[in-house]
């Protein structure tokens, strides 16, 4: 509203500014038509026949026309021709001086013959004054808005150092730590800074101070910003929150300057948590640049380490902060008595995801078959947001479909949507390539079951999905948290097994095995390289991983080792993929049976779960027993869908009928509650509104 306010009276200014200049432009034309000499000479040639000095001083005369040769002209009656002449004088006594003799004198002017003066009319005085008081009025309050404006009365050009600060009670959702599930350590350390807030004395009677910064660390999703929401709205203080990204700017001061407004604005309260998320925007190790320092993020930062531990007082602020890149961060940043306190938020284990999917699944129908431990099992990796994720996909997914259930199949199809990628049925292959694609995934699926350390298989499909043509996924039973040697030489044979399989049915092989080529490569890489897992090379790393923080990773590392070290490395892992190639070959053409077996279901089928494949393998199924347990589950979630469709219709029957039919009707159908029917009613209607309330309602 006040921008809009100074808009227009600037605009009043300009137009009362463009009046002024033009009335007095007008007023100076109308002045110069006639000077004061060329006046004199029409009374002193006797040519001025009448004239009348008005009121705003105008004389206006009418003179006598002349002819060419000057003799004077008259009209065809024999009266004077005349003209009308004007001239603006300045006042009464300048006429009188030079005019007044003239006028009075009758052999001089004794063709005039009618003059008058009007009476000059008298105005307040304050009226005169208006004009300029509104000017005086206009500059005044344009005045009071350019002070207010550099006073910080909000004009855009103080307002551009003062911090874009968002205070809990912005926030629409309130977040408590009941709704923070999967992180308990987490939550632990969080809650005692809450208490301390709460009931300082518990703490200070032991010495104990409160920590004055909380460095919240761990990778994209893993709940960072929900845990400092949770503090939020658990602390009970002024909660401030800002990204970092906001601190910086292109002119140098402007970041230091709202970091001060924050801190500032922070200290109006005894106690206050300062909220600052992706602080290694701001938080960058000094000096980092190929081009040198950036000078406004380093003043930025300088100023923000000031702020957290340096002269000036900062006692009752916690400074909470959130990033998931801690190696970028500048040392004094993290040092105590700045950032007393870091919490890793990791991605949740198996207990966690469990515990994460059940909050967001509270809102969510499911069927009986839903298991969420099973979902905790197969989303290992999975964090927060990963799991938010898959559950609101499976939702979409069952909607889509019509279901007023979200069941297992949803969610398998949802995670294959995450994982993979969504499905593209509409991809027409040829009979080679989908033959050649069963057969790969079919080798990848029984080297994973039959060696030991590998993840069972879940789902085998040759739908194209993402980019891939087909996939074979595979999920842990549990949390890992180690590698070991034989469990990664394993894995490199599931990785050979596609490409080994096409070998063995067709003598021939396609690129669709690159992708797989490298991973087991990098595999065997990191083996030899950096895990110590070479008999020949020994427990030492080769290729240092640590680099400038400004540079990437791949760019940034360094080749320590020489050349002969290089073959070997070279040679070892070519032993690697070697060895791996030939325990896929040994376990397929062992199983090559059920290779063809496996095959040629998913050229009929497409797709098959992790039952269907166990069976397959461990019991020799047929391929009538395996559609049977497709057939089973389908049934199965069906079945549970129309009884809570049935649930559904009843519940809203009954509360139709709690809204509208509370009235008691008797047998005859006529109602005990309702009012008497007035006497004028024929007895034929009243028949017929009895038998329709008689009628079923479900037949009507």
């Amino acid at each position: 509203m006040k921008k809009h306010l100074k808009t227009i009276l600037l605009y009043l200014l300009l137009i009362a500014v463009v009046i002024l200049v033009v009335s007095s432009i007008f007023r100076g034309t109308q002045s110069e038509k006639l000077v004061l000499g060329d006046v004199v000479d029409l009374f002193e040639e006797n040519r001025v026949t009448q004239f009348v000095i008005d009121e705003d001083y105008n004389l206006i005369m009418q003179v006598i026309k002349t002819g060419e040769n000057g003799e004077l002209l008259t009209k065809e009656d024999g009266s004077w021709n005349t003209e009308e002449k004007s001239y603006r004088l300045q006042s009464l006594a300048l006429f009188e001086q030079y005019c007044g003799d003239l006028v009075r004198n009758k052999e001089i002017t004794s063709r005039l013959d009618k003059y008058d003066i009007e009476p000059e009319t008298t105005y307040p005085w304050w009226l005169t004054l208006l004009p300029y008081a509104f000017i005086l009025i206009v500059l005044v309050v344009l005045f009071f808005f350019v002070m207010g404006s550099a006073k910080g009365g909000g004009g855009k050009l103080n307002s551009f150092g003062r911090a874009r600060v968002k205070t809990a009670q912005e926030s629409k959702d309130k977040v408590t730590f009941a709704d923070v599930a999967g992180a308990d350590e987490e939550k632990q350390e969080l809650e005692e800074i809450v208490e301390f807030l709460k009931d300082p004395s518990k703490f200070t009677r032991l010495g104990a101070k409160i920590p004055h910064g909380v460095l919240l660390v761990g990778p994209p999703g893993t709940g960072k910003t929900l845990l400092a929401k949770a503090v939020a709205g658990e602390a009970g203080v002024p909660f401030y929150s800002i990204s970092g990204s906001d601190f910086v700017e292109m002119y140098v001061g402007v970041g230091a300057s709202r970091v001060r407004d924050l801190f500032e604005t922070a200290r109006k309260s005894p106690a206050s948590i300062v909220f600052i998320d992706e602080i290694d925007a701001v938080g960058r190790h000094r000096g980092a640049g190929l081009g040198g320092g950036h000078d406004e993020r380093e003043q930025t930062l300088n100023q923000l380490l000031v702020e957290m531990d340096g002269f000036g007082s900062h006692d009752g602020i916690i400074v909470m902060a959130a990033t998931n890149r801690p190696d970028i961060l500048d040392p004094a940043l993290l040092r105590p008595g700045r950032f007393d306190r870091e919490i890793t938020v990791g991605a949740p284990d198996i207990k966690g995801r469990a515990a994460i999917l059940a909050v967001h699944a509270r809102n969510k129908p499911l069927e009986e078959g839903v298991d969420l431990e099973t979902v905790a099992k197969k989303t290992a990796g999975f964090t927060g947001a990963d799991l938010a994720n898959l559950l609101n996909e499976a939702a979409l997914l069952a909607a889509r479909r019509g279901k007023s259930l979200i069941g297992m199949e949803d969610i398998d199809d949802a995670f294959i949507r995450v994982v993979a990628g969504p499905k593209k049925t509409s991809r027409v292959m040829s009979d080679r390539e989908r033959r050649n694609t069963a057969y790969h995934e079919a080798g990848h699926a029984i080297v994973a079951h039959v060696l030991p350390h590998l993840d069972g298989v879940h789902q085998i499909s040759i739908i194209p999905s993402g980019r891939a043509l087909g996939y074979t996924m595979s999920l842990p039973s549990e949390d890992k948290y180690s590698v070991y040697k034989q469990e990664m030489k394993e894995k490199i044979a599931e990785l050979l097994a596609g490409r080994v399989a096409e070998a063995i049915v067709f003598g021939d092989i396609s690129g669709g095995a690159s992708n797989d080529i490298e991973r087991a490569t990098k595999t065997a890489r990191q083996m030899v390289t950096q895990l110590g897992m070479s008999d020949v090379l020994g427990p030492v790393m080769y290729g240092s991983g640590q680099g400038e923080v400004f540079l990437g990773r791949d760019f940034s590392n360094n080749k320590d080792y020489s050349e002969e070290v290089a073959a070997k490395i070279d040679a070892e892992i070519k032993a690697l993929l070697d060895e791996g190639y030939a325990k896929a070959k040994e376990i397929l053409e062992g199983n090559r049976e059920r290779l063809d077996f496996i095959a040629d279901f998913l050229l009929k089928h497409e797709i098959m779960d992790g039952d269907q494949f166990a069976a397959a393998m461990d019991q020799n199924a047929s391929m009538e027993e395996l559609e049977t347990i497709a057939a089973e589950k389908k049934a199965r979630s069906r079945r549970e869908n129309e009884e809570r469709e049935r649930r559904r219709i009843e519940e809203e029957k009954h509360a139709e009928a709690d809204l509208f039919g509370s009235a008691d009707f008797s047998e005859d159908g006529n109602s005990t509650n309702e009012a008497v029917k007035d006497d004028d009613t024929p007895a034929a209607e009243e028949q017929e509104i009895a038998e329709e309330e008689k009628k079923d309602p479900d037949q009507e």
